[in-house]
């Protein structure tokens, strides 16, 4: 019976290939780990790029000017049936003029901006992409694949909006928010915004050490969530930094317009 076995020298070849196939397994990762957060960077300076066109060329904020319809026809002359109408081809809705991409009225009506806001820029074609400008069919804040569009980053949206008012608790940092944002993170189940945290302390605190400051209540680039995402303790605490050992997707971008 031939009872020869592998040498030790054919045993370090086999294990030296393993740890190069393992290494370069790893290395690739990292780098499409990299490319797709520095996806999220890009993102955010073509929409902000587009808004300002937009802005330029239209005299409006996408989503909030009150003359889109002069441009691209209404689905329906009456503004709370327009919101809930869908439409063909580029025809839309007016906003408010407010010069927020605010919650106002009631019903299906009151996320309408934020919505509207990609169909007029796609209709301006500062952006790729047809958008329907309604809510998704599971509530006011259902994003959806038609209505918003879908980021590089994996299960990633964009949402624009304005809460114009002071934050505070678990929404995010004590503060007063009455900027244009974007908000980016996961979609969660039952029709929302993306609120679901998505990136890494760590992943954030690079997006916005790229953009802004690296300061994650303060700045074009904020955290959404202070806990988990950043060492903060309480929401009042503003000189937090970002939680950089932390292995915990609880993250939240916040991008101001």
């Amino acid at each position: 019976m031939d009872r020869r076995g592998f040498s030790l020298v054919e045993l370090s070849i086999v294990l030296v290939i393993l740890g190069l196939l393992t290494g370069g397994i790893l290395a690739g990762q990292s780098l499409i780990r990299a490319a797709e957060l520095r996806a999220i960077s890009t993102e955010f300076s073509k929409f902000k790029a587009a808004t300002n066109s937009f802005r330029d060329k239209y005299f409006g904020l996408p989503g909030d000017t009150t003359n889109a319809t002069k441009f691209w026809g209404y689905t329906n002359a009456d503004p709370a049936t327009c919101i809930v109408t869908v439409g063909s081809g580029t025809q839309t809705c007016n906003g408010d003029g407010s010069g927020k991409l605010n919650a106002t009225g009631s019903g299906a009506t009151h996320y309408s901006e934020n919505f509207t806001f990609w169909q007029h820029l796609a209709n301006g074609g500062l952006i790729e992409g047809s958008y329907t400008g309604r809510i998704g069919p599971a509530g006011l804040l259902d994003a959806t694949r038609d209505n918003t569009p879908a980021s590089k980053f994996p299960n990633a949206f964009w949402f624009p909006f304005n809460w114009d008012t002071t934050q505070s608790g678990s929404s995010g940092f004590d503060g007063v928010f009455r900027d244009n944002m974007f908000q980016f993170g996961a979609l969660a189940s039952g029709g929302s915004s993306p609120a679901t945290p998505i990136l890494k302390g760590e992943e954030l605190w690079n997006v916005d050490t790229k953009l802004d400051d690296g300061r994650p209540a303060y700045g074009i680039v904020r955290a959404r969530f202070w806990s988990g995402c950043t060492t903060a303790t309480a929401s009042s605490q503003l000189n937090a930094d970002y939680a950089l050992n932390s292995p915990n997707i609880s993250c939240v971008g916040f991008f101001t317009l």
